[in-house]
């Protein structure tokens, strides 16, 4: 049969991906819910193609025990982008994705409670070194006024319906990847369709060309493509190794912001930076403790 794919390599991949999305959400002048809804409907429409070309059917007789947790999933994973781009309107793409990215911390917390998994003294090493990375980049540079501090707890906010999607999906043990994708982008539309008719309305129309191209690769590439990647190997990657290697979002966000967005970053900043990936190299070199 075929190579399994490799699902640290996937996670890495759907990582540094995750982490330009920065400047396409920034060129898209709609409102954080209705961005999110597009986002969900793009990827959906994208797999449900998939899916009809290769004749592959959703085996809702197997997985019905799973469907509510992956309506729940898809339901925090729409909330996630909501707050997630109201944060990027209120500071900077570094500091935002940034606090967005205590979510790990909170998943390191959460699993060995929820799934035994083995918490080992490199590891939490790793994780306070790692966390004040994230401290000295989000609380130095320009951040202090008041619409900085609303974005960082938009952040925050995102990062505990973040930290959900993770633990939710570490239930879900008989949907395959792809299918799992699809039901939770589902549940994310029904979720985020009566919020952005209650709030923003839709918007289309306002689009321009630039506009228009953002939001089908955010939609099309950043979400249905790179979401398949990452529920794949997240459901075989325990789920601090999935942490861990969730900071490589956050670093390369980091640096669309410097090098893209010319946004400034400074040398506590930068200290900052090389916390987060030195550790969470420091993790994976020495792997024994997390097969």
């Amino acid at each position: 049969m075929t190579k399994k794919h490799n699902p640290r390599l996937m996670f890495i991949a759907s990582m540094v991906i995750f982490g330009t999305l920065g400047p396409f959400v920034r060129n898209i002048p709609v409102s954080s819910g209705e961005l999110a809804l597009y986002r969900a409907v793009l990827a959906a429409l994208l797999i449900s193609v998939f899916l009809l070309i290769t004749r592959q059917k959703i085996p809702f007789s197997d997985i019905k025990r799973e469907v509510p947790l992956l309506l729940a999933s898809g339901a925090a994973m729409g909330i996630n982008w909501i707050l997630l781009f109201e944060a990027y309107k209120y500071t900077t793409v570094s500091a935002a994705t940034l606090s967005y990215y205590f979510a790990p911390v909170i998943v390191t917390v959460v699993c060995p409670f929820l799934f035994h998994e083995r918490l080992t003294a490199k590891q939490m090493i790793c994780f306070v070194m790692s966390t004040l990375g994230l401290v000295l980049i989000t609380g130095t540079g320009r951040l202090g006024s008041g619409t900085d501090i609303i974005g960082i707890l938009f952040g925050l906010g995102a990062a505990v319906f973040y930290a959900a999607v993770i633990l939710l999906n570490k239930f879900i043990k008989k949907v395959d990847g792809i299918h799992r994708t699809f039901l939770q982008f589902l549940s994310a539309v029904v979720v985020l369709i009566p919020y952005v008719l209650m709030t923003s309305g839709i918007t289309l129309n306002h689009l321009n060309e630039t506009g228009w191209i953002h939001l089908l690769i955010v939609g099309l590439f950043h979400t249905g493509v790179t979401y398949c990647m990452y529920f794949s190997a997240l459901k075989e990657l325990p789920g601090q190794k999935a942490a861990i290697l969730s900071y490589i979002d956050p670093f390369v966000a980091v640096l669309i912001s410097v090098i893209v967005l010319k946004e400034a970053m400074t040398l506590q900043q930068t200290a900052g930076g090389i916390l987060i990936l030195g550790f969470t190299l420091w993790n994976e070199i020495s792997p024994k403790n997390v097969q």
